[in-house]
């Protein structure tokens, strides 16, 4: 079965107030060295993976801030990728970039190597919450990264965007859809901010510096993004993502499926098969590791079948059109209720969840409550 390959890039210039991912301050050597220690660790796989696990379908280079790293990186990154593995017709090759971070040269350059997708971080349309939430980049950036990528021949590309920040109102972010609408994305991610412990935003809320968006706020925002897309024709095809027909993110879709993905980088997540593994997020380990010719990974996890049917069953629901029973039964050899009967029918009274079209999904009114439907089928 042909993967999804997800390269993380660890890298910024400089950290978001609200980001707890992995990531370091951009540094010119620092960035060569793990240039060359992916390279490895995409030679590494090419020896130990067989031939239809290095079949890639989607491609997805993410970070971090991917396009901090200069052209001539990038180009060498995406030449690797063809080089240790086999791009299958049509493959999908989406890059984050963020606004202020690309110019003409570098997005032609990313456009020739084979990316087809581009995802821009623009996040706010108001200088003001740009600056709140620690931003490099102004709105008038996000529009010019815009215009350039269209010069640079791509026309796909998702536009990011975070909602419920401290301070917004229903009116900010109604203006901010509008503003975004009017550059024409194929595809929009609509997140609610979420305040990560030992965050620099986190800490000034929890100090009472800063008062955070209130329940109500937030979840009226989130009903205000749906109903603005949808009227404009975009569908509403997961959770947090909308996309004009024939752009959904096939990337993403892997893992709302459940299917195999390899991770390469620091701190990058892989699962392949039953198992599930992950990298050491230390830059300096994870060069180490791959210059003595070991793959970087700190941990790995046997799934259970009881997991991993968990795990297909909440994954699933996060998509509008629900989890297909067919496709849950052809892959476990079970009736989803013959495994999950009590929990279905337990969230099916509270009107969270009902089976339509031969797929489970959230209600209207379980949409907003996922977390809380999809904890009902983790395992203790």
């Amino acid at each position: 079965m042909a993967i999804s390959l997800y390269i993380h890039v660890p890298f910024c210039l400089r950290k978001c107030r609200y980001c707890d991912f992995v990531s370091y301050s951009y540094d010119p050597e620092a960035a060569c060295r793990y240039r060359v220690a992916l390279l490895r660790e995409m030679a590494l796989y090419h020896e130990r993976l067989g031939p239809e696990e290095r079949r890639l379908k989607t491609i997805f280079i993410g970070g971090g801030t991917p396009t901090c790293l200069p052209e001539e990186d990038l180009a060498a990154i995406l030449e690797g990728c063809s080089r240790y593995f086999q791009w299958l017709p049509g493959v999908e090759v989406t890059v984050e970039a963020n606004p202020g971070t690309v110019d003409l040269s570098k997005l032609r350059t990313l456009r020739c190597a084979g990316v087809n997708r581009l995802s821009l971080g623009v996040q706010t349309c108001s200088d003001h919450f740009l600056r709140l939430l620690g931003r490099v980049h102004s709105f008038n950036q996000a529009v010019e990264a815009v215009i350039l990528a269209r010069r640079a021949g791509f026309d796909n590309l998702n536009l990011d965007l975070i909602f419920a920040i401290p301070g917004q109102t229903v009116a900010n972010w109604q203006h901010c859809l509008r503003k975004v609408l009017s550059l024409r994305p194929e595809h929009i991610s609509a997140y609610s901010l979420q305040l990560e412990e030992g965050t620099p935003l986190a800490r000034e809320v929890a100090e009472g510096r800063i008062l955070p968006c209130e329940e109500e706020t937030e979840l009226a925002m989130y009903r205000e993004v749906i109903d603005f897309l949808v009227d404009r024709g975009y569908e509403h095809y997961e959770i947090s993502n909308f996309a004009r027909p024939g752009y959904r993110c096939r990337h993403n879709l892997t893992y709302w499926h459940n299917e195999p993905y390899l991770g390469l980088g620091p701190a990058a997540h892989s699962c392949l098969g039953d198992e599930r593994f992950y990298n050491t997020g230390s830059l300096e380990e994870y060069e180490a590791r791959l210059l003595a010719g070991e793959l970087p990974v700190a941990g790995r996890e046997r799934l259970s079948r009881d997991t991993m049917m968990a795990e297909t069953v909440f994954l699933g629901l996060r998509l509008i059109e629900g989890l297909d029973l067919a496709r849950f039964e052809s892959r476990f050899g079970k009736n989803i209720e013959e495994v999950f009967g009590e929990q279905i029918k337990k969230l099916s009274r509270l009107g969270l969840l009902k089976i339509h079209s031969k797929h489970l999904k959230l209600t209207a009114r379980g949409l907003p409550l996922a977390n809380a439907v999809f904890r009902e089928f983790v395992l203790p």
